[in-house]
């Protein structure tokens, strides 16, 4: 089978049209055409449904498509690998990461590894949305506590944990509910709460509802109520006393995943980037989280 058909389809198939694939590779428009359609002759099969103002695959070219995508991504970086000797990092890499974590860390990590390894050009998406790495052209993504995936492999590399926090100026009420920020719709009624002193719960009445963690906390600077944060985001509040801390909230911790496919050969852009994440999180605590907001 030409290979370079294959690839070409895969191209074609990625980037959703003949037109969208020539412009985004500089491969020729009509080339891609050709290819295609020899690769439909050779086994026999239409592989796109032509008709409409979108090409779409039919489902014999879908699951071509899953089949070689991965295998195609494989031989090229082993190739890459072999002709840079695999020693040097070098090329483009690729990475999705979450809002909240970019926000407070990734513009600093990804700096400094650019000037550690000026060969790579680092290309980072901010985005809380799951992701088809293959699909996407993604060489890794950072995922907050992911759903296991057996695609998929990779670290812990960092923890966080949630605690109550409220304004130094807000008094706990002894018998009434708290006014509290939220996230999302506020639908909270209480909040299941660790202390010295053992476990308690505290009634909340969510008198602001925010999307963004980050305007969360700020709305518990201005003394508006109490709020669910991670440690990370209020330790330097805590640690100047703007802000104190109620309780812990408990449960399993809030853990941050670097993944890449488990069937993909490890690049050394790849291996750099992870090898850099474990050397600015050499604990995974989030003191060392909290640090990149200095």
């Amino acid at each position: 089978m030409d290979l370079l058909a294959l690839a070409d389809f895969n191209l074609v198939a990625r980037h959703g049209g003949f037109g969208r694939a020539a412009r985004a590779t500089g491969h020729p428009k009509a080339t891609l055409s050709r290819r295609v359609a020899e690769l439909e002759s050779i086994l026999g099969l239409r592989l796109f449904e032509r008709g409409g103002r979108e090409l779409k695959l039919t489902q014999e070219g879908r699951s071509l498509y899953e089949r070689t995508g991965t295998l195609l991504t494989e031989l090229d970086e082993t190739v890459a690998a072999i002709a840079s000797r695999g020693d040097k990092p070098r090329g483009k890499l690729r990475v999705s990461a979450p809002l909240l974590f970019s926000q407070i860390a990734m513009g600093k990590l990804a700096a400094g590894f650019a000037l550690k390894y000026p060969e790579v050009r680092l290309e980072i998406t901010t985005e809380d949305r799951p992701v088809d790495m293959v699909e996407e052209g993604y060489d890794l993504v950072i995922r907050i506590n992911p759903d296991p995936d057996e695609r998929l492999v990779g670290l812990a590399f960092l923890r966080d944990r949630l605690v109550v926090v409220a304004s130094s100026s807000l008094a706990r009420p002894a018998d009434s509910p708290v006014p509290a920020v939220v996230r999302g719709a506020g639908g909270e009624t209480s909040w299941d709460v660790t202390t010295p002193t053992g476990k308690s719960r505290i009634t909340v009445d969510p008198v602001l509802s925010l999307s963004s963690i980050v305007m969360v906390r700020d709305a518990v600077r201005a003394g508006v109520g109490a709020a669910r944060l991670p440690i990370s985001l209020v330790s330097h509040d805590l640690a100047a006393g703007t802000l104190v801390q109620w309780g812990d909230v408990g449960g399993p911790d809030i853990a941050l995943w670097a993944l890449y496919p488990s069937r993909r050969l490890l690049s050394a852009r790849v291996s750099a980037f992870l090898d850099y994440l474990k050397e600015a999180f050499p604990m995974g605590t989030p003191d060392e989280l909290a640090a990149f907001m200095k």
